[in-house]
Order: structure tokens, then sequence, then C-alpha cells
């Protein structure tokens, strides 16, 4: 069984894994098609036993672990846009949480998602629409915006915007989670050690 901080540092590595897969998508066009398909599942698990429910499995976040590691590692390997996202989704999150009415009718529009996925895979263009206009609609008149950066054509591609956007729905999802488990920004500096030595020992499993 996880402990707290264990099931803390899944919920921070969901979090990486998503902002990761948005900077691919930004950058390069694309990103790996299973890794999208896990992470925006955890958008649907909105009443966890927790933290392993949320996400499946530790094998789905192993890119968000390795994530995790880089940016609380003090090397080269940190990537200050990345944690630009995060601290500007956790300020987001933070706003969601105190407003009931919000968080209620997030809930409604996620219950609207399950139907749609009876006919649908959670990739298929239409549920990423319709994830993204959740996004749109109610998570990003929160402010202030999370601005992503890449190149143009791809940040300006439709089905491109919706995959961000349904991403970024993600990212609040695991945000909320490792909130609700105790999770506060100073953790990634007083215990980003112990952070990291949970995060390697998930990895090791996956190997």
């Amino acid at each position: 069984m996880m402990s707290n901080m264990d099931q803390c540092t899944m919920a921070f590595a969901g979090l990486c894994q998503a902002v990761k897969l948005i900077q691919e998508i930004a950058r390069d066009g694309d990103t790996n098609s299973t890794h999208l398909h896990n992470t925006l599942q955890a958008i649907l698990v909105t009443n966890p036993e927790d933290a392993v429910e949320v996400y499946g499995s530790v094998q789905n976040l192993t890119l968000g672990y390795k994530v995790l590691i880089n940016q609380l590692t003090d090397q080269q390997q940190k990537d200050t846009e990345l944690m630009r996202y995060i601290f500007g989704i956790i300020m987001l999150e933070r706003k969601l949480s105190r407003k009931n009415q919000v968080l209620s009718n997030l809930a409604s529009r996620i219950d609207q998602v399950h139907r749609q996925l009876q006919h649908f895979q959670i990739t298929d263009p239409q549920v990423l629409a319709n994830l993204a206009s959740i996004y749109s609609d109610i998570i990003s008149p929160l402010g202030p915006r999370v601005m992503i950066s890449g190149r143009q054509n791809y940040i300006q591609n439709n089905l491109n915007q919706n995959k961000i956007r349904a991403l970024l729905l993600s990212t609040m999802r695991s945000a909320v989670l490792w909130r609700q488990l105790g999770g506060k920004r100073r953790q990634l500096i007083f215990r980003k050690n112990e952070m990291i030595s949970h995060a390697k020992k998930r990895l090791t499993e996956c190997l």
C-alpha cells in the first residue's frame, strides 16, 4: 500500500506527464498516443479510493516520473518552461478549489463525457473537442491563463488545440488530487529529495 507521500508524488507525476505531452504537441506537432490516452483517462476518475485508481497503474506514469525526477533534480536537465506551466496550473487549481459552483459545473460536464465514451474513444476528435471546451468554458476563465509556447503552425492547428486544452484539463485533475493529498509548493523545495526517491522506486518497478 502506498504511503501518503508516495501517492502525493504520483499525483505530481501525473501533472508532470500532462505538461510534457502539451509541450511535445506544441513543439513537435504530436505526442505518443498511448501516453495521451492514459493521461486523459485520469479526468474521468472523480471519486477514487487512492491515487493509483486515478492513473490506472504506475506503468501509465513512467514518463511523468521521469519528468518529475529531471525537474526536481539540481542539474541541467531542468526545463524552466515546464515549471512555468506547472506553477501556472497550481495557481489555477487554487482558484478552482474555492468556487463550489464551478466545481459542480465541472462535475456535470465530465458526466457528459462519460456518456459520450459509450460511443467513442477518449482520443476521438469529438471527445477531445468536448474535453477542450470544458477547459475553455470552466477553467480558463478563472485566470490567469497558462500560455503555451511552441511552433505557431502546430499551436494553431485545431486538433492540436483541442489536445492541448484536453491535457490542460488533465493537469487540473492531477493538481486537484495533489492538493487533496497535502501537496504544497514548498514540498517541491523542502521535500523534493523524498519525492525523487519515491519516483525512482516506482520507475524501478516498471523495468
